[in-house]
């Protein structure tokens, strides 16, 4: 398919230009350089894709807001399912509020996700003797044909990083391989949960119906990876950990800073400022006071007048 290859393109450079940025530092061969080049992709789409954060940020904080509004509509047209989504989409409208926003980051995550998966599964099948082999992405191309043996060679803890659980016996080792798929689908099972977890209970109102919808996700997510990871390069698994920890620091400061009204993380919030507003306040106030203080212990002196002829006498 045309756009998939255009993103095993853009994937693979960025993979090779942060490989040449760590190979200064690890050696071009090293297996550690290929994962922090995974890790430097990870970042390098995160902060593209800040702006549409911002806006699933401000989609989810207009859902919350026209909570009240929404409960109305469905109330007032229950037995009309058209009409009700008619409304529905005329509420949206005039509050800005695009309900897809809060799901692109994940959206356009994933084919970035399945091109980083194919280039690994084309470095997987490399081999020297096989005349027929196409290298994936921008590893086909003259200047970093060389880099194919180099990344299908690298290997963190023993194990390649094209290896995969369900097909370890490929690998030089297998058990190694095995071990390490099953550390890293945990890892990134426990961040997704962590990070659904972490939305539901600071920054969702009690009263908030789409938090049961939330709450199946949280479950559902983690399982679907846990049953999935298992076909995954580590490469990949390396991936969607990394991503997953962006993921969890990015919300934990905008549920910190920016909460949702009427939720937990909102209450904690406005407790901070009240409490960072006190000793403001009483800072100054001990600042003046001790300033009463000082003008009153040390009394200005002012000076006397003194006569012309006595001044003349001097």
């Amino acid at each position: 398919m045309f756009i998939l290859d255009w993103l095993k393109d853009g994937v693979s450079w960025i993979l090779v230009q942060f490989h040449g940025l760590f190979s200064i530092f690890l050696g071009e061969d090293s297996g550690w350089t290929w994962t922090l080049s995974i890790v430097g992709l990870v970042v390098a789409i995160r902060i593209v894709l800040i702006p549409l954060f911002v806006k699933q940020i401000k989609s989810q904080r207009n859902l919350q807001l026209i909570q009240p509004q929404m409960k109305e509509i469905q109330k007032k047209y229950a037995g009309d399912r058209e009409k009700q989504s008619a409304e529905m989409m005329k509420l949206y409208k005039e509050t800005g509020t695009n309900p897809l926003a809060s799901c692109l980051p994940i959206i356009l995550q994933a084919p970035i996700f399945f091109a980083l998966f194919g280039v690994l599964n084309g470095v997987a099948h490399y081999s020297p003797t096989d005349t027929t082999y196409v290298a994936p992405g921008v590893f086909a191309w003259d200047q970093y044909a060389h880099l194919v043996p180099s990344m299908h060679n690298a290997e963190i803890f023993g194990v390649p990083l094209y290896g995969t659980f369900m097909h370890a016996d490929a690998t030089p080792n297998a058990m190694a391989t095995r071990v390490l798929c099953v550390i890293m689908i945990i890892l990134m099972t426990a961040t997704t949960f962590m990070t659904q977890r972490q939305l539901i209970v600071k920054n969702s109102a009690p009263n908030n119906p789409m938090v049961k919808q939330q709450k199946i996700l949280m479950y559902v997510f983690p399982l679907m990876f846990m049953f999935s990871g298992i076909n995954f390069p580590i490469g990949v698994l390396i991936y969607w950990f990394t991503t997953n920890l962006w993921s969890m620091g990015q919300q934990f400061w905008v549920i910190r800073n920016n909460p949702q009204p009427g939720t937990p993380a909102f209450a904690a919030k406005t407790a901070r400022d009240k409490a960072r507003e006190v000793r403001k306040r009483g800072t100054a106030t001990t600042t003046l006071e001790v300033t009463e203080e000082e003008e009153t212990a040390t009394p200005r002196v002012q000076p006397k007048k003194t006569s012309r002829s006595q001044r003349k006498s001097k």
